[in-house]
């Protein structure tokens, strides 16, 4: 799974730090996730898109939906 959480968060000038105390998680784990190494429980996956006022298949790309 792929995602898009660093370019939305950085779009909207919100630092690591900032999202992590929103979402009330660790900044390591906002890291991870930009990262690809950490796949989200759908309960913080729900919440991250509640924050950005997203669907969630605005965030999180399921690589297997997509077209090569």
């Amino acid at each position: 799974m792929r995602n898009k959480l660093e370019e939305i968060r950085k779009l909207q000038n919100i630092t690591q730090e900032e999202l992590a105390l929103a979402l009330e998680v660790s900044r390591q784990t906002i890291s991870s996730l930009e990262s690809g190494r950490y796949n989200p429980s759908i309960l913080l996956a729900f919440k991250i898109a509640r924050y950005f006022g997203m669907a969630i298949e605005e965030i999180f790309i399921y690589e297997g939906d997509e077209k090569k």
